[in-house]
């Protein structure tokens, strides 16, 4: 039986978090030990994750139940270093939610540390466990869409759109790029800010505290394997908060296949080259085959979880980062690389990091990257 305890800090006027925290609820060969949270709220809800005992420090609550895996649920990077170096130092497991870390030098010393301790750490870039990226998989390996061109790739380019939008989201599409393409070989990117080319002293307030950002204008091209080109865009109040074009579409020489977040997140098609606006009726909606049952976890109730259970985005987050949970604790069983492992997580911000110095130096630039540090730094 593995000790499982959570860090879920609510207060201070944080945003939501994605339901991390129920991640391992339910799983069998766990045991839900703790949950550490300093907000006074948190005494009437921590029990619903099945944590046994409620802390108030992050720190007490490890050196007190010295457990085999964390739950990091904090959205903020700037949170992550110190929090999974502690986890790691101790020999403990972890499952974090995205980004990695703020910056290079910090994913770099973390994946150091997590081989060093022959721990595992996931991240939770959830489309890699989720059934429609994986039937988008599939079809793109069938060769469905015939030889794959382009992939289109944007955030949700509300008012943190640029910079803001690119790590808090961006990571997400670059992680699922580089699950569907392998790892990119070059980045060009040109990043403004009010409309001039951003320079190394355009660093911008961001509304969480995230590390280094820039831009409320951003392109990036990707070369992945293949000769496939990936374009990045993000633009600030392009769209209202309560919209999105936030997701990827993938083209080929016979058609696009894409995912949006916006809905059910479904997957859709279009057979038709070139590719049309891909809001025309053009596209079609391919179901996905639900993955099997965990073997012995209990079913999920997300009403007994205080979730309201109408909206589908709580459903993808709650489903997803249980898959996440069942592939850590195999791969802590098998002593295999996670899905969404440390590494993975890496590449994605080196992608965003990347973006930045090609902004800069108004140059392609290689990856993956020689110079580690974020210009903005």
């Amino acid at each position: 039986m593995l000790k499982v305890c959570i860090n879920f800090e609510t207060g201070n006027g944080r945003l939501d978090g994605h339901f991390t925290e129920f991640a391992f609820t339910g799983l069998p060969g766990v045991e839900i030990a703790a949950l550490a949270d300093s907000n006074p709220a948190a005494q009437a809800t921590y029990h619903l994750t099945g944590a046994k005992r409620l802390y108030t420090s992050y720190l007490e609550m490890m050196e007190t139940e010295k457990p085999d895996i964390v739950i990091l649920c904090s959205r903020l990077p700037d949170e992550h270093y110190e929090q999974i170096k502690y986890a790691l130092e101790h020999h403990c497991h972890v499952l974090c939610e995205k980004p990695l870390a703020s910056d290079l030098f910090q994913a770099d010393e973390l994946l150091a540390l997590a081989r060093k301790n022959h721990c595992q750490v996931q991240i939770a870039h959830l489309a890699r466990f989720a059934p429609a990226f994986h039937k988008m998989r599939e079809m793109i390996r069938a060769g469905e869409i015939g030889r794959v061109l382009s992939c289109y790739m944007r955030g949700k380019e509300d008012n943190r759109g640029g910079g803001e939008d690119m790590l808090v989201l961006g990571t997400h599409i670059f992680d699922a790029a580089c699950w569907l393409f392998g790892l990119p070989e070059q980045v060009y990117a040109d990043i403004r800010w009010q409309g001039r080319a951003i320079t190394c002293a355009d660093a911008i307030a961001t509304s969480e505290p995230l590390g280094p950002c820039g831009g409320d204008d951003i392109f990036a091209l990707y070369r992945f394997p293949g000769e496939i080109n990936g374009f990045f865009e993000s633009r600030r109040d392009l769209v209202p908060k309560c919209d999105t074009r936030f997701g990827l579409t993938v083209c080929g020489t016979k058609g696009a296949l894409t995912i949006r977040y916006s809905g059910n997140r479904e997957l859709r098609i279009s057979r038709d080259f070139p590719v049309p606006i891909e809001d025309q009726t053009t596209f079609e909606v391919i179901p996905s085959a639900e993955f099997p049952e965990i073997p012995g976890a209990e079913a999920i109730n997300m009403a007994d979880w205080h979730i309201d259970p109408q909206y589908y985005c709580n459903h993808y987050y709650v489903e997803n980062n249980r898959r996440a949970a069942w592939d850590l604790l195999q791969a802590i069983q098998t002593a295999s690389t996670p899905e969404a492992g440390i590494e993975s997580a890496l590449h994605s911000l080196e992608m965003i990091t990347g973006a930045y110095q090609s902004a800069i130096a108004h140059a392609p630039v290689k990856l993956p990257l020689v110079d580690r540090k974020h210009p903005l730094a």
